[in-house]
This record gives C-alpha cells, sequence and structure tokens, in this order.
C-alpha cells in the first residue's frame, strides 16, 4: 500500500499531529488586510524537516513546500465555475506528519464557501519549478490552455530519440526507464481517480526523469457529501447539499530529509539571557491582566515576535546548511548565509559562524570563487539536461554518428547522474564577503586560538584543509581587486560580467537587471565590498602567520600561483597600499544634486505616476521642498563608461554596518559631516530621499536618473522607489546602532565629550528611532519586503506578492533588538 494512498493513524507506525510552528498573519500581531487573502502555516515533518504550507486567495494557488534535500514543491490551483480564483481556508487547526521507510508524508484539510470547485494546475518538483510556473504567469491560465512542460526535458527527451537504436537503449537505461514512452511519462504528473466505499480520491504522480524520486499529492474527500469527477487533468468538486466542501490534501516525498539544529546550538548565553528578560516581562504583564484582549501588551507582543522569530531561525538551520528562505530560497545560498551570519554575529553561538564558514568552503571553485547558489534534485535534472542537449546538438553538427563519439561519452556521464548538484559562480559580492566573515569568526573573543587554527586546518571532501581553501579566496580578491590598485580608474573598478546587448549581469544583491539600472560597476561591491575584503585579508594573514602551520599542503606559506597575494604577505605596506587606494574608490560614486534641481527631477519624475500616487506625492513634495539645501548620496552604480547611475539607494547602510567611522571621527582620521553626509538620503523624506513615514526606507529613489532606467524600475518592482526591503532595514539599524556604540566607553560615557559629538551622536539616534518606528508602524517588518498601495489619499502598507515569510536576513531582526537594548542611554 503506498503511503500517499493511506495516510492512517492505524496502519502507519510513525504518525503524529502537528500543531503549526509558525503562521501568517498572525491574529494580534499582524494586519490581515496587508496580506491581501495570502496565508501560511509552517509545520515539522516526521524527520522535523520544515513543511510550508501557503493559500493565496488572489490566484486560488495552494503550495506546499519541503525544506528537504531536494527542495520539493507540490501545488495546484483553485477556481470556481466561472474560471475566477476560488479563495480556500484550513479545514482545521493542524496537520498530521507520517512516515513509512524512506518516504514522508504530509495531510492537512482545506475547505470552501462554495458548493462548486475546479482544481487543476497541478505541478510537483521543485520550488524552482513552482517559482517560474507562478513568474510566468501560468498559475493564471484557463485550465486546458496548453500544457506546463519544462523545456530543458522536453528538449532532453527529443534529442535522445535521435539516437540510434543501440546508443538510445543506453541512454534510456542510464534513466530507469524502459522506453521512450516511459519517458515521456515522467514529463509532467499523471491523475488518476478512484472510489473506495464511502471515499473518492485523486491521486497525482510524479516520477523525476530519472526514475530515481517520486512525488505524489492526493485529494481526498467523503463521497456522501461531496462528488468528484476527474476530466484529463482537471478535477471537479460539487457538494451534494448547500455549506461548502471539505477535502484533505495529502503530499508525500521519497527525497533525503535534512538534520534540523536545535535552538540551543544557534544562540550565544548573551542571547539566550536577553531572551529570557523578555519572557520574564511578558510573563509578568500577563499575570497582571484580568482576562486577554484581542491586541496583546507591547511587551508581550515584543516577546511574541522575539519567539517567532527565533522559530523561524530554526525552521531555515540544518546540519547540511542554513536555507536562505521559505517558500522561494529554501536551499542554500552564500551570500545570504554569509550576510545573515555577519548581522548575527552579537547573539549566534561560535558554531553557527563555523557552521556558515565551512559550507561556504566546501563549495570554492579551484580558483577560490563562492557558489552563489546551489541546484539540486528537480533543477539539478533541469540544468543538467540542458548541457545534455547541447552536447547531443553537438554530436549531431559534428557529424560522428560513432558510439564513441566524446560528446556521447560525456552525454552518457551526465544521465548517470543527472541529480549531480550544481553551483552558480555568477555573483561577485559574495567572493569579497567570505574574507569579512572570517575576519569576524577570528576576532571573537569567546572562541581561543587553538580552536580557531583547529577549525581551519580541518580537511573538507577535496582532501584540502579549510585554510587553504581560504587562502585561494583571498588570492582571487587580490587579482581580481588588482588592476585599480594598479591604475586606480573607473574601468579598471571590479565590474560586472557582459550578459547580453542589452547590458550586465547583476553580480550582487540587487540580482535584477533593473536592480543595478543596468550598471556595470556597482557601488556596493566597490566602495564597501572590496576595501572591506582587503582589510578583512590583512587581519587573516597576521592571525595565520601566528599560527604554527608551515606546509605548503595545507595552503601555507602562499602558493606561487597567487603572486599577488604572496607580495602582501611579503610585502605587508603593498597591502596596506591597495587598501588606501581602494578606499578612494567612492569618489567615482558621489553624486550632488543641487536645490534647484531636485524640484526639477521629482516633478518630473511624478508626472509620470498614476494619479492617486502621483497627487499623494505631491502633497508629501510640498512640505520636504520647504528643506531647500543639495542632496549628496553614493550612486547605485556607474555605467560602461563610468558615469554615475544616479538612483538614491540604501547600500550605505552595509558601509554604515561594516565601517569604523565613528571611531575614526574620535581619532581625528574623519569627521562627523563625513558620516552626515551618508545619513541625508536616508533622513530626506521621498520623493527627495529615501524616508517615508509608516513605511521605512525605499530601497530606492530613482527621480534623478534616466528615463530608461525609470522605466525598467515601473516594469520590475523587486527592488524599486516602491518597496522596502527587510535586509537593508536591518543593516540601517545595526549600523547605526554600531556607530553609536562607538561613541561610548566602557562605562557609558561619551569618548568625546564635546557639542561636535553630541550633536553628531543625537543625529545617529533620531535616524535609527525615527527609522524604526516608521518600519513598526508598517507592520512588515518580519517580511522579506513590502511595498506601499495609495488608497485614497491615505497610504497603505502590504505585503509584496512574491516575498518570502521566513528569510535569514530578515530574522537578523534578532540581532537588531538585542544591539538596541544595549545601548547608551542618552
Amino acid at each position: 500500500m503506498h503511503l500517499m494512498a493511506a495516510l492512517c493513524l492505524c496502519q502507519l507506525a510513525t504518525v503524529s499531529v502537528q500543531t503549526p510552528v509558525l503562521e501568517f498573519p498572525e491574529p494580534g500581531l499582524d494586519d490581515p488586510s496587508a496580506y491581501e487573502g495570502y496565508t501560511t502555516r509552517f509545520f515539522r515533518d516526521a524527520a522535523r524537516n520544515a513543511f510550508q504550507i501557503y493559500l493565496d486567495a488572489r490566484s486560488g494557488r495552494v503550495v506546499h513546500v519541503w525544506a528537504d534535500a531536494a527542495n520539493a514543491s507540490a501545488a495546484f490551483t483553485v477556481r470556481d465555475t466561472t474560471g475566477d480564483p476560488a479563495p480556500v481556508r484550513w479545514g482545521g487547526t493542524g496537520a498530521e506528519a507520517a512516515a513509512e521507510g524512506n518516504r514522508r508524508a504530509m495531510r492537512h484539510r482545506l475547505s470552501s464557501e462554495l458548493d462548486a470547485l475546479e482544481v487543476g494546475w497541478f505541478v510537483l518538483g521543485t520550488m524552482r519549478q513552482e517559482r517560474d510556473f507562478q513568474g510566468w504567469g501560468w498559475h493564471l491560465r484557463p485550465f486546458g490552455q496548453g500544457r506546463f512542460v519544462l523545456q530543458e526535458l522536453a528538449d532532453l527527451v527529443d534529442h535522445l530519440a535521435l539516437l540510434p537504436a543501440a546508443e538510445r537503449e543506453q541512454h534510456l537505461s542510464l534513466l530507469n526507464a524502459r522506453d521512450m514512452e516511459t519517458l515521456r511519462r515522467r514529463l509532467e504528473p499523471t491523475v488518476s481517480f478512484s472510489e473506495n466505499g464511502t471515499s473518492w480520491s485523486v491521486l497525482v504522480e510524479h516520477t523525476t526523469l530519472d526514475g530515481r524520486n517520486r512525488q505524489t499529492m492526493e485529494l481526498r474527500g467523503d463521497h456522501r457529501t461531496t462528488v468528484a469527477t476527474v476530466v484529463g487533468d482537471v478535477v471537479s468538486l460539487v457538494a451534494r447539499s448547500p455549506g461548502g466542501i471539505t477535502f484533505e490534501v495529502v503530499t508525500g516525498t521519497d527525497a533525503v530529509p535534512l538534520t534540523p539544529l536545535a535552538r540551543d546550538a544557534l544562540f550565544n548565553d548573551e542571547f539566550w539571557e536577553y531572551y529570557e528578560r523578555k519572557r520574564a516581562v511578558a510573563d509578568s504583564v500577563l499575570s497582571g491582566l484580568d482576562r486577554p484582549t484581542g491586541v496583546p501588551h507591547p511587551q508581550v507582543a515584543a516577546y511574541l515576535r522575539l519567539e517567532r522569530a527565533v522559530r523561524g531561525l530554526e525552521l531555515l538551520s540544518y546540519e547540511e546548511k542554513l536555507m536562505a528562505a521559505l517558500p522561494n530560497y529554501a536551499t542554500y545560498f552564500g551570500r545570504d548565509m554569509m550576510m545573515s551570519a555577519l548581522m548575527l554575529d552579537p547573539v549566534v553561538s561560535a558554531d553557527v559562524l563555523e557552521h556558515v564558514i565551512a559550507s561556504v568552503l566546501e563549495k570554492l571553485t579551484p580558483d577560490g570563487q563562492v557558489s552563489h547558489e546551489e541546484a539540486l534534485g528537480g533543477q539539478a535534472i533541469r540544468e543538467n539536461a540542458a548541457d545534455y542537449s547541447t552536447l547531443i546538438r553537438a554530436w549531431t553538427r559534428d557529424g560522428n554518428r560513432g558510439t564513441t563519439s566524446n560528446h556521447l561519452a560525456h552525454a552518457r556521464v551526465l544521465l548517470g547522474n543527472l541529480q549531480r548538484v550544481r553551483e552558480n559562480y555568477r555573483m561577485i559580492d559574495d567572493d569579497f564577503q567570505l574574507s569579512v566573515l572570517v575576519d569576524r569568526y577570528l576576532s571573537r573573543s569567546d572562541v581561543d586560538t587553538a580552536r580557531k587554527q583547529q577549525f581551519l586546518m580541518e580537511v573538507g571532501s577535496d582532501g584540502r584543509t579549510r585554510l587553504a581553501g581560504l587562502i585561494r579566496n583571498l588570492a582571487f580578491v587580490a587579482e581580481l581587486s588588482r588592476p585599480y590598485v594598479e591604475q586606480p580608474t573607473v574601468t579598471n573598478l571590479v565590474g560586472f560580467q557582459f550578459r547580453d546587448d542589452r547590458g550586465f549581469h547583476p553580480g550582487s544583491w540587487r540580482d535584477s537587471r533593473a536592480g543595478y539600472g543596468n550598471g556595470r560597476f556597482a557601488m556596493d561591491v566597490n566602495v564597501v565590498w572590496v576595501p572591506q575584503s582587503l582589510a578583512a585579508a590583512r587581519r587573516i594573514l597576521d592571525t595565520v602567520t601566528a599560527f604554527d602551520v608551515t606546509s605548503s599542503d595545507v595552503g601555507w606559506p602562499i602558493p606561487a600561483d597567487a603572486p599577488t597575494l604572496r607580495r602582501y604577505v611579503d610585502q605587508p605596506a603593498a597591502l596596506e597600499r591597495a587598501l588606501m587606494t581602494w578606499r578612494q574608490a567612492r569618489r567615482h560614486f558621489e553624486v550632488r544634486i543641487a536645490p534647484e534641481e531636485i524640484g526639477r527631477h521629482v516633478t518630473q519624475t511624478l508626472d509620470s505616476f498614476p494619479a492617486a500616487e502621483r497627487d499623494y506625492w505631491r502633497r508629501r513634495l510640498a512640505a520636504a521642498t520647504r528643506d531647500r539645501r543639495a542632496l549628496s548620496f553614493l550612486a547605485l552604480a556607474l555605467d560602461s563608461l563610468g558615469q554615475p547611475i544616479r538612483v538614491a539607494n540604501t547600500d550605505p547602510a552595509t558601509d554604515l554596518f561594516l565601517g569604523n567611522h565613528t571611531e575614526e571621527v574620535v581619532q581625528g582620521l574623519s569627521s562627523p559631516e563625513a558620516v552626515s553626509q551618508m545619513l541625508d538620503v536616508f533622513e530626506r523624506p521621498y520623493p527627495i530621499g529615501l524616508y517615508v513615514d509608516g513605511l521605512g526606507p525605499l530601497v530606492a529613489n530613482d527621480a534623478y536618473a534616466r528615463r530608461a532606467v525609470q522605466r525598467d524600475f515601473r516594469d520590475d518592482l523587486y527592488h524599486s522607489p516602491h518597496v522596502v526591503w527587510g535586509r537593508e532595514v536591518n543593516l540601517l539599524l545595526l549600523g547605526l546602532a554600531r556607530q553609536i556604540g562607538y561613541a561610548y566607553d566602557d562605562t557609558g560615557r561619551l569618548r568625546q565629550d564635546s557639542e561636535t559629538m553630541r550633536a553628531y551622536v543625537a543625529r545617529l539616534r533620531r535616524l535609527l528611532e525615527g527609522t524604526r518606528q516608521a518600519v513598526e508602524a508598517s507592520g512588515m517588518r518580519h517580511n522579506e519586503l513590502w511595498r506601499y498601495r495609495i488608497e485614497g489619499e491615505a497610504l497603505r502598507p502590504v505585503r509584496y506578492g512574491s516575498s518570502s515569510d521566513i528569510q535569514l536576513w530578515n530574522l537578523t531582526d534578532l540581532a537588531v533588538g538585542f544591539q538596541l537594548e544595549r545601548l547608551p542611554q542618552e
């Protein structure tokens, strides 16, 4: 009996009833209207892997996601009989988790007030596949309009069919397929209907193209209350009497589970003391209340949000990796892990930093590049299938039809391991982030020198020590940054790779074409990450030199094929000169908008807005233009000619977070005015700057950019002036807290007690508190990103439609609260 065909307490040895670990929106903490009909629940399956279900009333889409070794997903769309989305709701308070052998299953119920429903567009695969399905708009198409088949897989089948019979049989055997028809059936799920006594069942099954894994999803109901029929791959449900429809959904997978990390392993002692204080305050408040109210007391709500974030981090944390997010990015992302570890450093254990560093080093290229993202399971099949088709086309083009062809030999190797994990190395910022994170780890006072050395000397799966991998990365960074050191001109900055005739690949965190204004040289890479990486390399080299390491087998001394890094070791002054040169790179990105220009640019930009939005911001502009100062900011990027793309942006928050600006002010190496200039764009209200009351800092402001840049942002809102990113909010708050903290000594007194320093710190505090209040008022700060909507004459924060519900770098809010509580009082 298939596990998915009968999930019964009496028949399975391992079944447990699960209540949601998390739920959004949460009564009393979230505004349901801001979610626009979107609801989600997170559970633990029988292997304690995270399992998410979300219901999107706007499209009728119901999606199930497994945080496991395959990033598995199973989804369908529910509509009424006219073809409109039919909202469904939870049919109970929890779910059931089951396991049998290597298969796991989850069962839950859904209900609808309608008496007739249609269910279709079943997609079983990976979350990457589901993201594309929705991104391409297939979930909005009428049922029966086309077949959703991944082109890469269809191409593989078509190319395999071109092979001579004997060769074709070998390739089919490698895919565990009896014949071509068996292979073609794996391109999309199969749907079958059955009845058993008083119950009916619709079983949807999908086998991976290599035949190694099977996913199932079953819809089940009571024949006495609901009539179910199946035509093609569309299920019709009709209630036998008025009152709505309830049905069960059972999803199953045989993908390998991951090993969850316990919360005790995630945080340090200082955080747990902070956590217990918050819980004690909440308990005290609750004990003093006569009866609970619908809206929690602020101190109770603060603890509940803290607990929610702790649970969120637990759901993403596994021995194998920390996942980037759920539901959209439930796998390894190098940048997300490293950035989150840096931001969470004050509250997480040293084990977490070691875990992240080890994961990143394990995936380095031979020349030291960091993997941005892994493709596994169905996504690996998809990418490897594309390579297979390329090989067969090359074989056909070359006219070599012999079975000993190199092309055919390589194609057979691919098919023999079609799920081989693939790594994406196209990003640039993550290559510079690794050394910054390692430096942060090596500077921790709660880790002794012996442990640090032992950690770096451990051998990875490639037979090399972690230190050897780290040296490869430092060498790569040194070589990539060398041209600008030798000749500090714009075109020698670190640039994105050429993508196509439309521009460059966005190789940093704003990873969309619009995100960097189609620029070539990103400000965050060149102004922030390269100097920070070189400074970290200097400290790492000093630390490693003191280790008892003398063998080249472990990466030390520096190998001959890393000449720039060897020179930096032999001549520390050369590294210092390189660092000083790179610290001047910000001059290429400096933009100053004169007072008379501000009004003209902003007015022209607002003229292109829809009427209600235009009128709203015009009213705000009328108040904002009383401030007639010039506006200075660092451009988002430079174009291929080295000209600034004049988009104001939040990326300087990373500089505030990583830099020692206040320390430099105290030592006389910088001035309060220089730091204040960085803050100006965060303080000035939109549409002049970035600040929006009740919402937070917009991730960009394109009012001063070319029309082409503005058009791109209008078409792609993800990194546009319409959204606030939680990552950037937390970087800004942590950065401000860091700079404020540097101004005080251990006794809580200003290190430089002058009117200038007091005014400087007061400005930092005002920006911190104003930002915090705006974001708190939005009610969306736990989201990956959020946007606004103008209704009447009011601005209303709403959830961004494709944002993740829990994301590593948003959970860094755990460190924000912790750090703010530790700041000296005024």
